[in-house]
This record gives C-alpha cells, sequence and structure tokens, in this order.
C-alpha cells in the first residue's frame, strides 16, 4: 500500500494527475522483428494453407506443416531443394507457429501451451546469411505492442502502467523503424531492445492498454525518442550520456523513490573469482590472477563507471557495464553497487536492476498504484517530452557517434 508521504512526495517532484485525450487517426505502420539469426532448421504449422514466396516470384503452398532445412546453397521444403536466399510465408490472416533450430540445437524460443513454439501474426521473411537464416517477422505495429507488453511487465499490474509500457513499447519500435531502412529488421525480439513473445501472455488487460493508448508515442521536438526502460533504478535515474554516450536531453535522471517494492531493490551476489577471470578472458581482455577489484569513477547517479582490477599480470580499468558484461547482465543486475570482497569468490552486493536510463518499471507501477495518469509518468521519466499520434511525427535526428 502506498503512503501519504509517498503520494506527496511524488506530487513534489512534478507529477501530475493528468488525462489525455486518444487520437483519432492512426496510420497503418508494421515492424520487422527478429526474432531468431543463425536459423538451420524450421518448422512452421497453421490452420489454414502456408503460402510461400522467393525473391524471384515463385510460389508455392503447404498444409498444415512446412518443414525448412538449410543444405548448402539451398533450402529444403518438405523434403524439395529450392535455390533461393530469401522466403516469404503468410497464412491469410491466420497466425503461424513457429519451431526451430540454431546451430543444431532445437530452441525453445518461449514456453506456453506447446513448448517450443512461438505463435505469430503477420508474415514470416527468411532472409540467409551466411550458413543460416535471419528469421523476421513482419507483424502490424500494435500486434508487436501487445506481443511486447506481457514479456516485459506483469499484466496484472495497474492498468495505467500497461498503457505506459504500451506507449513506451511503440515508442521505442517506431524510433528504431525509423532510424532503420539500411537493416533486415527494425527491433530484436529480445533483451537488446524489447523482449516478443508474439501471441503468448496477451489477455483482455494487454488488449485494452494497447487499444486505448492506440498511435500515442512519446516525442520530443515532433518526432519518437528513444524510449528506453529499465527494470529498477532504486535511486536517480542514469543519463543516457554516461551510459551510451548519447546526449539525449529528454534521457536525463530524474529521482525515483518509488521502486522500493521491487524485488531487485537491493542484492548479492557471489561468484567464483576464476569464473570471473575466464569470462573477462573471453570478452579479449588480457587478465592473469585478480587480487583486487576497486570502483574507481562513480556517476552523477551514484553507479560504478570504472573499475580498476589488480591481477598477476598488471593492472585493468573497464566500465562497470563492461564487468555486467562479462559475469551476466543477470548476474549483475546493476553498476550501482560495492565490491564487499575478493578471496575464492567476489561477492557484490547493490541497489537495483537495469541499465537505469528513462522509464523506471517498478516506479512507474508504484505511480500507477498512486493514481497517476499513463501520461503523467511517461512525462516524469522523460523529462521535455509529448504525446503525439504517431502518424504526425517526423523522423528523429540519426545518432552521432561518440567522440573518440
Amino acid at each position: 500500500m502506498m503512503t501519504a508521504q509517498l503520494r506527496a512526495r511524488a506530487a513534489g517532484l512534478g507529477l501530475c494527475l493528468g488525462l489525455i485525450m486518444m487520437p483519432e487517426a492512426e496510420a497503418a505502420q508494421s515492424i520487422r522483428v527478429l526474432v531468431a539469426p543463425d536459423v538451420q532448421q524450421l518448422e512452421v504449422q497453421t490452420d489454414q494453407t502456408i503460402w510461400v514466396t522467393d525473391e524471384h516470384g515463385q510460389a508455392w503452398s503447404y498444409r498444415p506443416v512446412l518443414r525448412i532445412k538449410v543444405r548448402g546453397h539451398a533450402l529444403i521444403l518438405n523434403g524439395k531443394p529450392v535455390v533461393t536466399d530469401q522466403l516469404m510465408l503468410r497464412a491469410g490472416s491466420h497466425d503461424l507457429k513457429l519451431r526451430l533450430n540454431q546451430n543444431g540445437n532445437r530452441t525453445a524460443l518461449h514456453t506456453g501451451e506447446e513448448k517450443g513454439a512461438l505463435q505469430v501474426s503477420g508474415l514470416i521473411q527468411l532472409v540467409r546469411r551466411g550458413k543460416g537464416l535471419l528469421l523476421v517477422n513482419h507483424v502490424d505495429l500494435e500486434e508487436y505492442v501487445k506481443g511486447v507488453v506481457p514479456a516485459e511487465v506483469n499484466p496484472a499490474w495497474h492498468r495505467e502502467l500497461l498503457k505506459v509500457q504500451a506507449v513506451a513499447t511503440r515508442t521505442y519500435a517506431l524510433y528504431q523503424r525509423m532510424l532503420s531502412s539500411t537493416r533486415d529488421y527494425d527491433v530484436v525480439a529480445g533483451i537488446q531492445d524489447q523482449v516478443y513473445r508474439g501471441r503468448q501472455g496477451i489477455d483482455a488487460r494487454v488488449v485494452e492498454a494497447v487499444e486505448s493508448t492506440r498511435g500515442l508515442v512519446v516525442t520530443y521536438q515532433g518526432a519518437p525518442i528513444y524510449a528506453a526502460f529499465s527494470s529498477t533504478a532504486a535511486g536517480i535515474t542514469e543519463d543516457a550520456m554516461t551510459v551510451w554516450s548519447k546526449d539525449l536531453p529528454y534521457l536525463k535522471g530524474v529521482e525515483c523513490p518509488f521502486d522500493i517494492e521491487s524485488p531487485y531493490y537491493q542484492w548479492k551476489v557471489s561468484l567464483k573469482l576464476d569464473t570471473l577471470e575466464k569470462n573477462l578472458r573471453q570478452q579479449g581482455y588480457t587478465i592473469g590472477t585478480i587480487s583486487a577489484i576497486t570502483p574507481l569513477a562513480y556517476s552523477r547517479a551514484g553507479r560504478v563507471a570504472t573499475l580498476q582490477i589488480m591481477h598477476s599480470s598488471g593492472e585493468l580499468t573497464i566500465r562497470g557495464e563492461d564487468l555486467r558484461k562479462a559475469v551476466g547482465y543477470t548476474v549483475v543486475p546493476s553498476t550501482q553497487f560495492t565490491i564487499e570482497s575478493v578471496g575464492e569468490d567476489v561477492v557484490i552486493s547493490g541497489y537495483g536492476a537495469g541499465h537505469a536510463v528513462g522509464l523506471c518499471q517498478w516506479g512507474a507501477k508504484e505511480l500507477a498504484d498512486l493514481g497517476y495518469s499513463f501520461s503523467s509518468i511517461l512525462r516524469y521519466y522523460y523529462p521535455g517530452t509529448e504525446l503525439q499520434d504517431a502518424s504526425l511525427t517526423q523522423a528523429p535526428p540519426v545518432p552521432s557517434p561518440p567522440a573518440s
């Protein structure tokens, strides 16, 4: 239960219980989602006919199952070879169920009613890359948002929080779509971008949140923003410049005292020293036996910016985020940590989860529980922004590369 004190704190930080008018029109949008990057075998199933076309306009139909294998320069479709570098699969307005094999290993994409099956709407594009295939789902933007919301937050959370996630998800996808014309896809269906699970987890609450915000995106100077979000800030949110060397005026740190109920608010982890050394070497660092790990510099928000690692072959200075990458982002949930001890094990304790840039999902949940509207929450975590109909937006500026 949220306290009156926290409600007052939220009001003092500039949040308001405002409402916003919904857009009346929205331009049709689709998004290209990279589901898997190196597929060797794929099984596709639907209740109707599967229509397949290649880049030359050749067409085939299959029912009810299509099995595709990569073999040399050919693709084997239900036992028959087809020489092509690209296929498009569709089943009219019906969904497709996908099971795939990557590098000889059967991959359970997501767990649902049928383990290993991912059910998606729209089209499937297969593009040859090296010895495997890119698997790209071309899907309506709003259907994509419905597939992300229950994968990123608990669909039982407050309806205003689900709207917050829906708008942030839509905005992020549209931003990437506008800047991805030279790529074969717009977003990746994983933590690199946004977790997407097709039809899995979509219920009436998710549909209502997406439909009630249909077409709405967060904008800065008329363009969709880079709508970054993460789980738990546990303090001030972080500047994008600190984490990604991106100077974005709407991704500046704001106070977030609202996420104390998050299970990731405080944590402690112990990992084997030799495992850390091995992982660092696999990341390309030359390192001997580690004797000490000391934070050197902190961000304005108090997170570890750089660390010094003393080892038998010298010393190494790395970013806090690079340490997380080496050991695993789920092992060390954030860079807001301290090194408690270094022996056979390295003991690290800290606060928060994720990069902490932009929207804090657990903070947004608590604010929604307090009664704040989705529009107020979005404006708070993305300062200086406005909500706008996606059909009226312009392309965002191309990000400048960081200075060397």
